[in-house]
């Protein structure tokens, strides 16, 4: 290991390095600290996102419980950030997993807390006001603007459940409109959730129009499939690339 690898672990796991074991271990710790988390096109901060979305998917236990740790510790993310980042995994990757996600935030930012100095308090309880209008046709109008805003479609018809209550009510009658996050860090957050369901269309959707909204440029999404390769596993990225080569694709031949 250099001193700069060491200092980059320092500075993103906010702990002392541990010795690898192996050589592949060491080609790994190498890689991430030495390459990925060093470089540049993304923030460290939007690094955190992609993976805490990946170790919260995989329902690593040791893994959460550093990257929840770092990500508080650093003060790259605060805690409400923190709690919005479990809902909107919720709704991509799962109630269960955003749970688990929940405890372990608790039991890091007690640790935290803890470490310096400060009295562990439980959370206060959130008033009604963050929950928006509860005017159902006001907010189902606002859920159909954001769906176009968010996705650069057209919203689907009221005439499912999935469709009226969770998508237009719900996913963006709420959730994106949420001030916790901005609408380029659900992004970071959205596209490697997809990323894990291996649905075709909303990777599709999620990356075109991340891309073509200019929440991200395309350097900036290669940076982005880059990291979640490394934590989430080559095959799963390469769905994201595709779809990027796709856009592209559809871009040039729409132009000729």
């Amino acid at each position: 290991m250099t001193d700069t690898t060491d200092d980059v672990y320092r500075d993103v796991m906010t702990t002392e390095p541990r010795q690898p074991a192996t050589r592949d271990e060491q080609a790994r710790h190498d890689h991430l600290y030495g390459e990925l988390w060093a470089g540049g096109e993304i923030s460290r901060r939007e690094r955190r996102w992609v993976t805490l979305v990946c170790v919260g998917f995989d329902t690593d236990q040791g893994a959460m419980d550093d990257h929840v740790y770092a990500s508080l510790n650093s003060d790259d993310i605060s805690l409400e950030a923190m709690l919005e980042f479990i809902l909107h995994f919720a709704v991509y990757c799962g109630w269960p997993k955003a749970s688990r996600i929940e405890g372990v935030v608790r039991e890091q930012w007690a640790r935290v807390q803890s470490e310096r100095g400060l009295e562990v308090t439980e959370w206060p309880t959130l008033s009604n006001d963050s929950l928006g209008s509860n005017d159902w046709e006001q907010r189902l109008e606002r859920g159909e603007e954001e769906f176009r805003i968010v996705n650069l479609v057209d919203a689907p018809a009221r005439n499912t459940p999935y469709q009226q209550a969770g998508i237009l009510n719900f996913v963006f009658g709420h959730v994106w409109q949420r001030p916790g996050l901005s609408r380029r860090d659900r992004r970071f957050i959205t596209v490697p959730c997809v990323g894990f369901s291996e649905a075709p269309m909303p990777i599709m959707s999620h990356v075109g129009s991340a891309l073509h909204s200019g929440d991200l440029t395309h350097a900036e999404m290669g940076e982005l499939i880059r990291h979640y390769s490394a934590y989430a596993g080559p095959a799963r990225a390469d769905a994201l690339t595709r779809a990027v080569e796709d856009d592209l694709l559809g871009k040039m031949l729409a132009q000729h």
